[in-house]
């Protein structure tokens, strides 16, 4: 193998990373020094019991929160050296978020609630119409894009917040119990989904506790008091 091809791309990178809340008696470590590298175009999948730290690592990944010790990077910019503004405008270009529950405005249709974050962006709004309608044809809502929230099954809500989650091209999908909330057909759906957009370059973070759900995933990441204890997948 040449040096050219051996060469990895880390899109993000937690040094050393810890997260401390409380003080003296009282305190709480949410993560213990974890390293954990995430590559342009891994599909990894993080797995916890409640309490073990995943969901503070995914805020922390997400640029939610940062670190009370050790190093964030996301596409080699050190995370806890931003200031709010700074930390905003870096999570709005950088990342896309999917959740368990969909988080669309209720009032606006499919298509203007994939818009939104192009707003923020920047995008020019001559431009906005014509990418959201492009990112809601990828995800099969071609002939749903007037429909409000009310007006579709929580499988195609959630089809919305995927195409607005990845309208401005993140470099890192994060996905939070993205199936919790949905049937055993329609989880399969969504999932059948990811799969087709990791294969079209998206790097992809999927918090999940069912195995089924992990499975579809390249690696997985096990998280325990706070602690990487174990990884899988090439």
């Amino acid at each position: 193998m040449d040096n050219q091809s051996a060469i990895v791309n880390p899109v993000a990178k937690l040094s050393n990373v810890s997260k401390l809340y409380g003080h003296g008696s009282v305190l709480v470590k949410a993560l213990d020094e974890i390293n954990l590298q995430i590559n342009q175009g891994d599909y990894l999948a993080v797995m916890g019991a409640s309490g073990s730290g995943k969901s503070t690592a995914m805020n922390i990944l997400g640029c939610l929160d940062k670190p009370s010790k050790g190093k964030y990077e996301l596409n080699g910019i050190a995370v806890e050296d931003l200031d709010d503004d700074s930390l905003a405008d870096l999570r709005n270009r950088k990342l896309g978020f999917v959740f368990q529950q969909f988080h669309l405005l209720p009032e606006a249709n499919a298509l203007e609630n994939v818009m939104l974050p192009m707003i923020y962006a920047g995008v020019a709004a001559s431009q906005r119409k014509c990418l959201a309608e492009q990112a809601l044809e990828r995800v099969g809502l071609a002939d749903r894009m007037q429909n409000r929230p009310n007006q579709l099954s929580g499988g195609q809500q959630q089809r919305v917040a995927i195409a607005r989650a990845i309208i401005n091209q993140p470099a890192l999908l994060l996905a939070d119990e993205p199936t919790g909330a949905l049937d055993s057909k329609t989880t399969e759906d969504v999932l059948d989904l990811f799969d087709e957009l990791h294969k079209q370059g998206i790097t992809l973070v999927l918090v999940t506790h069912e195995d089924d759900v992990a499975r579809r995933a390249k690696k997985v990441a096990y998280f325990c008091d706070g602690k990487v204890v174990d990884t899988t997948g090439s």
